[in-house]
């Protein structure tokens, strides 16, 4: 058994299991604002945007194939068993109970479903939505052996083809040609895109889906580590095209819809109002059902995958228990509002993805580099100081004094660190300090 490998068509249904886990609340939105803040430098902002948004993740994906590991803990152990605990831990708050999972439940409520409620009862309509949304995403979470017939053959497929019916009508009928950018997007297209892309989660969610596309590969039968590591990378380099291609059409949509519609605050509006010009109030019933679609197939895979890397890091928890918990948290921080969700997860993903970034690429050079715990370990340290300040930064204007203030003039000597990429010149600086270190270490054993 250990000899096969996947057929084709179970190739496709893994590869569109891991795009419906991917593509979500963030997948929808993100790239419409960039497309609308973008403007007439559409093209640089969505290179940039490609970069983090399908590069990262499909090097997350490859990561977990090429080093054959399960999931994000195993990689993480290359730097220390402590760090593993505390990087996973807090990453899967993020892609779940703290901020994505609450994300999902509140776009597909605001961009969906709001203009069917009256003003005067939308907190009410948030609550009740959100209740139903959870317990829905809990009762298929309960047999993560079925996910990928859920999400793969399903929830995916009908989730295209609502999706191809405004995608369609963004190319043949343009609503204009874009205007002139606005905030980064006016000098650093490039670098503003780019930082865009963290707001989509997916570098994280890679790392995080690893572990559900491993145990799908070999509920199918493939037993060889070096077998389901090629299925896995091949998996992912379907879902991420597919990504790539809807990201770009997404991303026009919103820059041709200035050409309409006044600037938002967010993507969703822009959605609603794109949905409406071309269908009419059907528009409104299309989106609805587009975004639910989009939010809860991934709220499945995210509840999931919380539950079974929980479930291997606290082994006395029983997985029942971790799927309840993150469905049961989410429901009070849907309740905030997006924008709000938004103002706060910002921060901790400008902490959090660099951290990411430098894992999951000193794991694809493992061959090259090796295995050092220094070489690990200092480049995790020369990345995480510049990570908070790069958090910092990202939070609002309003709080940047005192002991903050003070700490943001340090970063201010850092490279890039006014368009969020402080954190890559140490980096690399440990890279070669570490590298350093990772050879005497070797001479003097």
């Amino acid at each position: 058994m250990s000899s096969q490998k996947l057929s084709t068509r179970n190739l496709i249904f893994i590869g569109m299991m891991l795009f419906g886990l991917f593509f979500g609340a963030g997948n929808l939105i993100f790239p419409v604002f960039v497309g609308q803040q973008a403007g007439t430098h559409y093209w640089p902002a969505l290179i940039g945007f490609l970069i983090s948004g399908v590069g990262l993740p499909l090097l997350g994906v490859a990561a977990i194939g090429i080093t054959k590991s399960a999931g994000v803990f195993e990689l993480s152990l290359r730097v220390n068993r402590f760090y593993a605990y505390g990087f996973t831990v807090l990453l899967y708050l993020c892609i779940g109970p703290l901020f994505a999972l609450p994300r999902l439940a509140s776009i597909s409520f605001e961009v969906g479903l709001s203009p069917f409620v009256l003003p005067g009862q939308q907190k009410t309509g948030l609550l009740i939505y959100s209740v139903l949304f959870f317990l829905t995403a809990w009762w298929f979470a309960r047999r993560p052996s079925k996910i990928m017939v859920y999400v793969g053959k399903f929830l995916t497929p009908a989730f295209l083809i609502l999706l191809a019916a405004i995608l369609i009508m963004v190319v043949l009928k343009p609503m204009g040609s874009g205007q002139a950018p606005v905030g980064d997007y006016v000098k650093t297209p490039l670098a503003a895109g780019f930082t865009a892309g963290y707001s989509t989660m997916d570098a994280l969610a890679a790392l995080a889906f690893g572990i559900i596309v491993v145990n799908a590969i070999r509920e199918l039968g493939i037993t060889s580590p070096t077998q389901i590591a090629s299925d896995t990378i091949q998996a992912g380099s379907l879902a991420i095209t597919l990504m790539a291609l809807i990201y770009g059409l997404l991303g026009l949509l919103g820059r041709n819809a200035l050409g309409q519609f006044g600037r938002a605050a967010n993507g969703g509006p822009v959605l609603a109002n794109v949905a409406h010009y071309y269908f009419g109030d059907f528009g409104n019933l299309l989106l609805a059902l587009l975004v639910i679609l989009a939010c809860l197939k991934t709220a499945i895979g995210l509840i999931t995958a919380f539950g079974d890397t929980f479930k291997e890091l606290f082994p006395r928890v029983p997985y029942t228990v971790l799927i309840i918990l993150a469905s049961a948290v989410p429901l009070l921080f849907a309740n905030i509002g997006l924008n709000r969700l938004l103002l706060v997860s910002t921060p901790l993903l400008y902490f959090i993805y660099p951290l990411a970034i430098t894992l999951i690429l000193m794991s694809l050079l493992t061959r090259i580099l090796g295995e050092s715990r220094w070489l690990f370990g200092t480049v995790t340290i020369f990345t995480i100081i510049p990570a908070v300040l790069d958090g910092l930064n990202a939070l609002p204007a309003s709080l940047h004094r005192g002991l903050i203030n003070d700490m943001l003039s340090v970063g201010q000597l850092l490279p890039g660190f006014s368009i969020g990429l402080g954190w890559a010149v140490p980096a690399l600086v440990g890279l070669g300090v570490g590298y350093g270190l990772s050879r005497i270490a070797d001479h003097a054993s």
